[in-house]
């Protein structure tokens, strides 16, 4: 209510057509003057940054296909890492394998050699022993062969180490000539 009343008192709110006159007049100068002056700067001012938002856009549709592709080739890396990383265990499990199973033929060729080592030997200690044995009743057989014949014999003990000579034969063993003997 204090406003309308103000504004009729005054003078600001009556028509005067020299004040219109002048008020356009000083309008087109005052936009004259700015087209000229300061309204090519603005636009200039306006289309520089104009210029610069599109470049800021476009720089960061570049960034942006920068990155999913650097995101793309990451997933391309990472899949390509797994793949390998997957195959260089398969290779380790399939090297791991062949070495457990050369191991092991070696270990059992091994023991078989020890086995075959061990029966050589122990059939040579049982050979040596044999001949040992064997050499040792030959000797004693001369021995006793020899103190026989060196001893004298008379008519009976001859007789009674030929029946004991004859006794400890097989009853039919054959002889050199092909006879066959037989215990008295």
């Amino acid at each position: 209510m204090f406003l309308p009343s103000v504004l009729a008192a005054s003078n600001l709110v009556k028509v005067q057509p020299g004040l219109i006159f002048w008020t356009l007049v000083t309008f087109v100068i005052a936009a004259v003057v700015l087209k000229w002056k300061a309204w090519g700067p603005i636009l200039s001012l306006v289309e520089e940054r104009e210029k610069q938002i599109a470049s800021s856009i476009e720089s960061a549709k570049r960034e942006r296909a920068e990155a999913e592709k650097l995101l793309a080739d990451q997933k391309t890396a990472i899949a390509e890492a797994r793949r390998e990383a997957a195959e260089m265990m398969r290779r380790n499990t399939q090297e791991m394998e062949k070495f457990r199973e050369e191991l092991m033929a070696k270990s059992r060729k091994e023991a078989e050699e020890l086995k075959l080592s061990a029966r050589r030997e122990i059939d040579e200690q049982k050979a040596k022993a044999i001949a040992e044995v064997r050499s040792m009743a030959v000797d004693l057989a001369m021995e006793v062969a020899g103190k026989l014949i060196s001893e004298r014999m008379d008519d009976s003990k001859q007789r009674a180490l030929a029946e004991q000579f004859v006794q400890g034969l097989p009853l039919n063993s054959t002889s050199a000539t092909g006879a066959v003997r037989r215990t008295a």
